[in-house]
């Protein structure tokens, strides 16, 4: 068993425990101490958005676990697991100065063995977005997550709107495997020229940097016409792809969907709610971001 790192916060200690051992060790004193637990699922390389989702952890529970790991099942062949941004210093100091109490930073052999013999499959809400052009993308996102519930057994989990389909995975997983933890969702962290915050942003060279939150003003875009009254979007969404390819971007997709389906959607009923998303590449770069409109 590897030994505990703890440091010192503002709020008191941090403690990085690296193996389920001692992270069961931990939470057992929290928890016989009556504490409620906030877990905040991360990847690392830690940023503004994640800070956000810490501090809403830590309005409504008494300690905030965040977990830092770079999930190998939710990643591609080709996509960017070996180059993902990996800093665990400094997501520590950006844990202790936010008042995390744990930091649960195992490595891939602590949750993963050589063989697996149980797998999650997702009946059609992966089919589109992002799990249209990412197969096996949601169920790896499932399997992890769906272990650290189990291990950390939380009162509630924070996520951010930005990965909308991911967190409505998540709200109907909790709700089929009867998790009986809360979901908090938070809204979208943003620079201040609209550009969603995201670890992948580092990848961004200068000029792509200056184009990027081009997404972000197309999607504004789309909710404005359908606010004045435009109730067949398709030539509408047609028309800022073309935009969006003419500056430089790739579609990968872009479109109007249905919160609890995660549907395409033809035409817009009063009433209902819709996630307007869009993926796309700059250069390398993968960028996602979302709008919901309420008519």
């Amino acid at each position: 068993m590897s030994e505990s790192i703890v440091s010192q916060n503002s709020s008191g200690t941090l403690t990085v425990c690296k193996t389920v051992a001692e992270l069961h060790a931990k939470l057992r004193e929290q928890k016989a101490r009556g504490k409620t637990i906030g877990l905040v699922p991360t990847m690392g390389a830690l940023h503004e958005g994640h800070l956000s989702l810490i501090e809403v952890a830590k309005e409504k529970t008494d300690e905030v676990v965040v977990s830092i790991f770079v999930n190998p099942t939710q990643f591609g062949p080709n996509e960017d697991f070996d180059s993902y941004p990996r800093n665990l210093d400094s997501d520590l100091e950006a844990c202790a100065g936010a008042g995390v109490s744990i930091v649960f930073a195992p490595e891939r052999n602590e949750l993963y063995s050589d063989t697996n013999y149980f797998k999650i499959e997702i009946e059609s809400l992966s089919n589109h977005m992002c799990g249209g052009s990412r197969p096996g993308f949601f169920e790896g996102i499932i399997l992890i997550v769906n272990k650290l519930f189990n291990i950390i057994e939380p009162d509630i989990a924070v996520f951010g709107q930005k990965d909308i389909q991911q967190v409505q995975i998540i709200k109907q997983m909790v709700k089929e495997f009867n998790h009986g933890i809360g979901i908090e969702i938070c809204p979208i962290q943003r620079a201040n020229d609209g550009l969603a915050l995201s670890s992948r942003n580092v990848y961004l060279n200068g000029e792509q940097r200056i184009l990027a939150p081009g997404l972000y003003r197309s999607l504004q875009y789309i909710k404005a016409q359908i606010n004045s009254g435009v109730h067949s979007p398709e030539l509408m969404i047609k028309h800022q792809k073309s935009e969006l390819e003419a500056k430089g971007f790739e579609i990968d997709y872009l479109d109007l969907y249905t919160t609890e389906k995660l549907e395409p959607v033809d035409t817009l009923k009063k009433g209902e709610t819709y996630i307007i998303a869009g993926a796309v590449y700059l250069g390398k770069t993968r960028l996602i971001d979302n709008i919901l409109i309420e008519l």
